[in-house]
């Protein structure tokens, strides 16, 4: 049996790469895609101009900007996101139909059945997306996701230079010890930070060191983790690159720039949330059957309550009803609010029975297709209801 060829492609600072695109002065400079810096929100992405100064992802944008206070914030909306990602994916669903898309900017490719090298086959597929979509990528290459993953990891933090790394690392079949050597336990797929740093404690500071104790060891210490604990050390990894077409759930949150504390104001942006989560739901032609409310409190206590309903909806109305009955039923008074969201799962095609006689029903569903129509060919926020507008 010949060896896989597995591609682990992931594109280098993708929404900072979308932003330089609609945005060339960006190009080269210390930029970050994230929320207010005066605020609690968190850098998305960050050029690579602005990680020469330590600035990184999921770091708080106060701090990002005290590290280097020349940084840019910019957030142009997630429908460019969205649009180039797509671009991407049917660049690579070109190649092969083996794809395994596991977020917005990266994926996994199979393309054993393809007769060139998996080298070539990967410089190609950078060529193409970089001459199509003028977005960087970087890819890992091996023989199975595990390597491939890594290799690209590791080839992605060895390039220390202000521009997209644009990496190909390649882990030929029979090398993969040779390659986790010396990497950190933390480089290991599956070890999380607490992991990591109970594996230090018992002496293991490399992946080799683990792949040089018996497996019994590991099962000893960990149980069943342990002998996959081992065996990933071992750079064995046997799962198949499985493509998933279904969408579990479509949500929407906010995290407050303040706590919250107002049920007036929690109301207003549970109908917001509720309006985005139907319009979303629309726009890919979805329904969904349980509606989902998330509280997390100033202290982070996080609480979720849901309804499953009788029939599978995608109406703002119905959505904000639901949502805000789990909120008036479930929320104390004056309780400090940090984040709430608003979500619907239980997914199916939208299938909507016409009725013999017009129903309110029927004509808020006219209506929110009007509305949807507008905002696809103007904006999202082109159109508002009139009590979510602040007065002057």
């Amino acid at each position: 049996m010949s060896a896989r060829k597995i591609l682990h492609i992931d594109l280098d600072a993708f929404f900072c790469s979308v932003e330089e695109l609609h945005n060339p002065d960006l190009h080269g400079k210390p930029f970050a895609v994230g929320g207010d810096p005066n605020g609690r929100s968190v850098v998305s992405s960050c050029s690579y101009a602005a990680r020469q100064y330590g600035v990184r992802s999921a770091m708080p944008c106060a701090k990002a900007l005290r590290l280097c206070p020349d940084l840019i914030f910019v957030h142009s909306g997630y429908g460019q996101y969205t649009e180039a990602s797509h671009a991407v994916m049917e660049i690579i669903r070109d190649l092969t139909p083996m794809v395994q898309q596991i977020s917005i900017d990266e994926a996994f490719l199979d393309v054993s059945d393809l007769p060139d090298s998996a080298l070539s086959i990967a410089r190609r597929l950078q060529s193409d997306i970089y001459s199509k979509t003028k977005l960087p990528t970087s890819l890992g290459v091996a023989g199975n996701k595990l390597m491939a993953k890594i290799a690209n990891n590791i080839g992605k933090s060895n390039h220390k230079k202000p521009t997209p790394p644009m990496a190909i690392t390649v882990v030929e079949p029979g090398e993969e010890s040779a390659f986790l050597e010396n990497l950190p336990v933390r480089e290991l797929w599956g070890v999380g930070p607490k992991m990591a740093e109970r594996l230090n404690m018992m002496g293991f500071k490399t992946i080799g060191q683990i792949a040089g104790k018996p497996v019994a060891f590991w099962e000893k210490a960990f149980g069943k983790s342990g002998r996959d604990i081992w065996e990933r050390a071992q750079g064995q990894d046997e799962r198949m690159v499985v493509e998933d077409h279904s969408v579990k759930s479509i949500s929407q949150e906010v995290t407050f720039n303040i706590d919250i504390a107002d049920p007036e104001i929690l109301r207003k942006k549970i109908l917001n949330l509720s309006e985005q989560v139907g319009y979303r739901l629309r726009k890919k032609g979805l329904c969904g059957t349980t509606i989902r409310l998330k509280i997390r409190w100033a202290n982070f206590e996080t609480h979720t309550r849901q309804k499953k309903m009788h029939s599978p909806v995608d109406q703002d109305r119905v959505i904000f009803e639901q949502a805000y009955e789990q909120m008036m039923a479930f929320y104390p008074f004056k309780q400090p609010v940090r984040l709430i969201g608003v979500g619907v799962s239980g997914l199916t095609n939208a299938m909507h029975q016409l009725p013999l006689w017009e129903t309110e029903d029927e004509k808020e569903r006219r209506l929110l297709n009007a509305v949807d129509e507008v905002r696809n060919r103007f904006g999202k926020n082109v159109l508002k209801r009139g009590n979510s507008i602040k007065k002057k």
